[in-house]
């Protein structure tokens, strides 16, 4: 038997997780599902893939016409500041996400992010001889999984509170190199070469007809250092919203609230890096009750943006997918 617990909040989107320069933010916090962790033996499997564009020229919480970021040069441990002048960003993801329930209470989670595309387009060498226009700057590849278990306090038809620990390992690549040679930004790499630890709790709550659900979650991510003695920033990630059921599915509206903090790099704290985002987030789902599958989508518009000097912000996310409990 399926027990109502939420998953899914607030982890759906780390995979995209990238906070320095070159405008690769992380995918917001989003809550997909509330049918979740299961029974003993029960496996629960979901597929999903996500965008992100970002071409929006900010300046804190301003627009700017020109977003200049430095280049980290990790074969001479220095920042290079206002290197790049920002074009384009665009990220995809394809991820599976897998559940299985060890008990009434407990179960234990994977992440893998199949596949990541990140598009990117800037100036550099901005203001020497060499400044040049790079259409082709992002890279793709297999990006760091996650892992992890889940524990619910409270599991019941009508109300569920859960708490998650996992672990992100450092299985991405995250020394890819441009067409010069040398190791290309951060942001644009499909890892991070750190382990981080992840902490969430959700909680949620239907009404007496069971038509209609709110819910509330929350995430911190402590980030880790990586080889090349680079640490993106911690991010903290809240969201809260209403589930309504209509026919065969729901639509839901949620808000989101995203911060990270700012990158560092041997010490020395890395300009253009950190930001606090908020976003609205219509969606729904459509389950078909006979084969335990469900779909599911939604759009991210953001409502607030503020980002350390200046950077590339998003200017729609969307996120979809399909489940399947086994």
């Amino acid at each position: 038997m399926i027990r109502h617990v939420v998953v899914g909040a607030c982890a759906l989107c780390l995979a995209v997780a990238a906070h320095a320069s070159c405008g690769t933010a992380s995918c917001p916090c989003v809550t997909t599902s509330s049918d979740g962790v299961v029974a003993s033996g029960t496996i629960t499997v979901d597929v999903s893939f996500r965008y992100l564009d970002q071409d929006r020229k900010r300046e804190g919480s301003g627009s700017t016409d020109e977003v200049l970021t430095p280049m980290v040069d990790f074969e001479n441990g220095t920042i290079v500041p206002n290197d790049h002048r920002e074009s384009t960003t665009a990220s995809s993801v394809m991820e599976l996400d897998v559940q299985y329930g060890v008990s009434p209470h407990w179960s234990v989670l994977g992440q893998i992010p199949l596949w990541q595309d990140k598009e990117h387009q800037h100036w550099d060498g901005v203001g020497t001889p060499d400044e040049a226009f790079v259409p082709n700057a992002g890279t793709r590849g297999f990006g760091d999984v996650r892992f992890g278990a889940r524990y619910a306090f409270i599991a019941k038809p009508g109300r569920a509170l859960f708490g998650t620990f996992s672990i992100k390992a450092p299985t991405g690549n995250y020394q890819l190199r441009d067409d010069e040679g040398a190791i290309t930004e951060p942001g644009m790499q499909p890892g991070t070469g750190a382990w981080d630890g992840i902490a969430e709790v959700a909680w949620t709550r239907k009404s007496e007809s069971l038509r209609t659900e709110g819910f509330v979650s929350g995430l911190y991510k402590l980030s880790g250092r990586n080889p090349l003695e680079y640490r993106m920033g911690d991010e903290i990630a809240v969201s809260g919203g209403a589930r309504f059921a209509v026919g065969r599915g729901d639509l839901s509206i949620q808000a989101n609230l995203q911060k990270t903090g700012r990158d560092d790099f041997g010490g020395n704290g890395v300009p253009s890096t950190g930001h606090l985002y908020a976003y609205l987030t219509p969606g729904g789902r459509i389950r078909i009750a006979a084969e335990n599958l469900s779909f599911y989508g939604y759009v991210q518009v953001p409502v607030y943006e503020h980002v350390n000097e200046a950077q590339l912000a998003p200017t729609v996310g969307v996120v979809a997918g399909f489940s399947k409990t086994f």
